[in-house]
């Protein structure tokens, strides 16, 4: 908790980019993480120099989460990369070792890539069996085996996917729908095609992370029409740093396209400290003539359930439980 405020940060990483994972694509890949992190910190007491950025060090990645930021529960997903990074990035065992040491603390969501075809629906049931994974977080425009380019979120493979994890009750997919990250193309993020994914499947949540930056009016056309599809604010709420007339409109528009009950926090840790964005949530103001032109308002009930009540509906999380009981200890 944070200021009174329950937090289930909705986007968190645990990753190794240390030199002796990554090939050349691994390290445009993490400078790139890195100049974001720089580019939108907002005080040198948040920033973290490349080689600490790398590769996170456990005991120091619980701490920032749960003691500074006051993180309740944080939702691990991974990114594997694998034609970047020799042993993956921040793959799904790498997710499961953190949780192990937090016990309660931690939702681990899973990853398989559709192209792997009948391979990935394997996948998809072992990591439900051996992590009890709650959701996916995909990348469309990820590299595979050397073909540099992705696929999309509305291909035939991909909705077979879908159509496993209604089975199987894994109910919240993820996208990365938004920024570029250098040698991924931004094209290959394009928003668009969730759409498809959204109406063929309505008993799935359906989470847009970084709302779609930079089409997030194109995001918002999708989302007003289809009631199960969600903002995911990780990256979009950095820019309340430095940049916060941009995260005010941005905000002003989730709120009259989706409304408040849609709209989730999502730190992006360890790319930034979640205590600045966490604390830019609670103290936002929407201007004046914002306020006015999109006849929005933020209330603190808006606040609330945008920094958890609703992560808590889509994982099923009882938060009153949260709220009275005290969090195990944490393991070294």
């Amino acid at each position: 908790m944070r200021r009174g405020y329950l937090v289930i940060d909705n986007h968190v990483h645990f990753w190794d980019a240390s030199r002796e994972n990554a090939n050349d694509l691994g390290e445009r890949w993490i400078k790139c993480f890195h100049a974001y992190h720089t580019a939108l910190t907002p005080t040198a007491e948040y920033e973290w120099d490349l080689e600490f950025f790398r590769k996170p060090e456990p005991d120091w990645y619980r701490r920032t989460l749960f003691e500074e930021s006051g993180v309740d529960i944080a939702i691990l997903q991974p990114t594997y990369l694998y034609d970047f990074y020799k042993h993956g990035f921040n793959t799904v065992e790498q997710n499961a070792a953190m949780a192990k040491s937090a016990p309660g603390r931690f939702i681990l969501n899973g990853r398989v890539d559709p192209r792997d075809g009948s391979k990935a629906i394997e996948e998809l049931h072992r990591q439900k069996e051996e992590y009890g994974i709650q959701g996916l977080k995909l990348y469309t425009a990820e590299w595979w085996n050397g073909i540099p380019h992705g696929w999309r979120a509305d291909d035939d493979m991909a909705m077979r996917v879908y159509a496993e994890c209604v089975k199987l009750g894994i109910k919240n997919i993820h996208f990365h729908k938004g920024p570029g990250i250098d040698p991924l193309t931004l094209d290959g993020f394009d928003v668009g095609d969730v759409d498809a994914v959204a109406i063929a499947f309505p008993e799935l949540n359906i989470i847009v992370d970084h709302v779609g930056l930079p089409k997030l009016d194109k995001f918002c056309w999708i989302a007003v029409k289809q009631p199960n599809v969600y903002a995911g604010l990780s990256v979009a709420v950095a820019f309340a740093g430095k940049r916060k007339r941009f995260f005010a409109e941005i905000m002003a528009n989730l709120l009259a396209w989706l409304g408040e009950d849609r709209i989730m926090f999502g730190s992006d840790f360890n790319i930034w400290h979640p205590a600045w964005e966490i604390d830019a949530i609670i103290d936002f103001e929407m201007p004046e003539d914002l306020a006015r032109d999109y006849g929005v308002s933020v209330t603190d009930t808006t606040k609330r359930k945008i920094l958890a009540e609703n992560a808590a509906k889509l994982y099923g999380i009882d938060l009153e439980t949260l709220r009275t009981t005290p969090p195990q200890p944490l393991v070294a």
